[in-house]
């Protein structure tokens, strides 16, 4: 029997085969096979099963060597998820439908050591678009246009 690839197996084969430690040529190359992975065919029975929405949350693969993990959300209309980061690690998120809108912040201590955040930018992704946010990076999401399907790939 021929079995032929799907769209998430090749994608899980090619960051596996050039991963390491986290540099410019990583992320960017983590980047394009997450957008490469949005144009999957609807019809994948991987994606097919993700579009009918039952699922807030999906992990889709976790590598048992490097242990990056890829997930799928479905994120309903108006959805915010407040200002954070991921600590140490690094985020990709990718929209495959729906609109996210996603802003960056940086932490500002004030001279008498009080501290806030301060809104850098706001971005609009919709399906096809890709973010990557570093260790540290703060930001947030909202569903503009939903339900969203949103994967999100982690070290």
């Amino acid at each position: 029997m021929i079995t032929t690839a799907t769209s998430l197996d090749l994608f899980a084969a090619r960051v596996r085969d050039g991963w390491g430690p986290l540099t410019s040529d990583l992320a960017a190359a983590c980047r394009a096979h997450l957008a490469d992975l949005l144009r999957a065919p609807a019809e994948e029975p991987w994606l097919a099963s993700l579009r009918t929405g039952e699922d807030a949350s999906r992990e889709l693969y976790r590598d048992p060597v490097h242990g990056f993990v890829l997930l799928a959300h479905h994120e309903p209309h108006g959805l915010y998820r407040p200002p954070h980061d991921h600590g140490r690690g690094w985020v990709i998120y990718g929209v495959q439908q729906g609109e996210m809108e996603m802003s960056t912040y940086a932490r500002i201590t004030d001279a008498d050591g009080s501290v806030h955040l301060v809104k850098r930018d706001t971005s609009l992704l919709r399906a096809g678009d890709v973010r990557v946010y570093l260790p540290g990076d703060i930001h947030d999401t909202r569903c503009v246009a939903g339900p969203a399907l949103q994967f999100r790939f982690t070290e």
